[in-house]
């Protein structure tokens, strides 16, 4: 015999049911407003380089409209060392959560190939957002140190290995940038290291260092005042920032045009969510007039992509800067 409850009681227990099942809709969304990405934590970008490098700079630059947007504090967190690896480091055992970020250069693609026993994977530990700038480097000297491009490589090759070239690290993009030069002129030069960008070009000012690809945008106030003397940019194209300035294939050598970008790195396994807010947030940032005009006068240019597209770049790059590191038998000294 069916077994029937009195309308009070089936409406009591109907309107339970109902109660309970709101309860944990509330639970629910509750919970989900809590986990909500980016809510009110900051986000740090890791720069694994010191405070005034060209990554630096680009990295403030994207920190400083990138909070408002997001309704949260980005904070900029410089880490040098070891040609970008501490920094990168860091960043890979981070959780992936969106709230810690790196900021690197095209020198990132080059350390796996000079550093031994790295405890990250450049291509495993890290998911690429986007590529934020395009730096030129300037070729920079003391003043009156060498006349141009031309009186540089007469002078080194009259010398050969009298004379030393600095970078911001081993494997960082102006490395690299001074390699590809080194290499397509026939240079024999010594290279020597620094922690950063402004370390270098304290020691090319003061003489002690012939010559650095340093950014455009650390290099351009220096030019400007007179404290260093702009041979020639490192670009395919000439700089806006100093017009008057040649490229090194124009110059005389061909073949030593290089790209120094900046970009936005996640560690692996950050949610597409974010990693496409962050896309595309950077990408409307760097398209907004005032930054670029900002980059403008700093000499950089705007360089976006989609995540996918810029993880296969990544790849790609990855395999070109190997090609350079074994030319150049670049490794850690």
């Amino acid at each position: 015999m069916k077994k029937t409850f009195p309308w009070s009681r089936r409406r009591a227990l109907t309107m339970a049911a109902a109660f309970a099942a709101l309860a944990a809709c509330t639970l629910g969304s509750g919970a989900l407003a809590q986990g909500a990405w980016p809510g009110t934590q900051p986000v740090k970008l890791v720069v694994p380089f010191t405070a005034g490098s060209g990554t630096d700079i680009v990295a403030r630059l994207v920190a400083e409209k990138l909070g408002p947007v997001l309704g949260t504090s980005v904070i900029v967190d410089n880490r040098p060392g070891a040609g970008g690896t501490l920094g990168a480091a860091i960043t890979a055992k981070a959780p992936a959560d969106g709230y810690t970020l790196l900021v690197h250069s095209a020198g990132h693609l080059v350390n796996p190939w000079i550093y031994k026993g790295l405890s990250y994977d450049t291509i495993k530990d890290f998911t690429g957002i986007t590529p934020m700038a395009s730096l030129p480097n300037v070729l920079v000297t003391a003043p009156s140190h060498f006349a141009n491009v031309q009186d540089l490589v007469a002078k080194v090759k009259a010398r050969p290995g009298g004379f030393n070239y600095g970078s911001a690290g081993n494997g960082s993009a102006t490395h690299m940038n001074a390699e590809v030069f080194r290499l397509a002129a026939g240079l024999d030069a010594q290279h020597v290291p620094f922690r950063g960008t402004p370390e270098a070009m304290t020691e090319v000012m003061a003489g002690r260092v012939d010559w650095f690809f340093a950014p455009m945008v650390s290099a351009l106030p220096l030019i400007k005042s007179g404290k260093l003397q702009a041979l020639a940019v490192g670009t395919a194209k000439r700089s806006s920032a100093l017009p008057d300035a040649p490229t090194t294939v124009e110059a005389g050598v061909p073949g030593s045009e290089y790209l120094f970008w900046v970009g936005l790195f996640a560690p692996a396994k950050t949610p597409q969510p974010v990693v496409d807010r962050l896309q595309a947030e950077v990408a409307k940032i760097m398209a907004s007039p005032e930054l670029k005009e900002r980059l403008e006068k700093l000499g950089a240019e705007p360089f976006t992509m989609p995540s996918a597209q810029f993880n296969k770049f990544i790849v790609d790059e990855t395999a070109k800067a190997q090609q350079v590191v074994k030319a150049a038998s670049i490794k850690v000294d």
